[in-house]
């Protein structure tokens, strides 16, 4: 897991701030983006856990001004911590 996107992406769209009454299913379940697609999980407020699932799973809690980075074609789905605002940017 990094937090660092590559130098040469361009952010081109987000996602409403979510919180986890209103996270969309398909964030919840193993998910992933099309090829040459970044996303940055951006947490506003709260905990929010990250897992990227395989051999061996790979699990991280992101807190308050926090994000992590989705590489393209990577399965990973969210759970909320309690109380969370998170958003997803996308860049290509």
């Amino acid at each position: 897991m990094t937090k660092n996107l590559p130098d040469d992406v361009r952010k081109y769209s987000e996602t409403p701030v979510f919180n986890q009454q209103t996270v969309p299913d398909k964030l919840t379940s193993e998910h992933d983006l099309k090829a040459g697609v970044w996303g940055k999980l951006c947490v506003i407020a709260g905990h929010l856990a990250y897992h990227v699932p395989g051999a061996p799973d790979q699990k991280r809690a992101i807190k308050t001004g926090e994000h992590i980075v989705i590489e393209p074609r990577q399965v990973h789905f969210v759970r909320p911590i309690g109380d969370v605002q998170f958003k997803v940017e996308f860049y290509r």
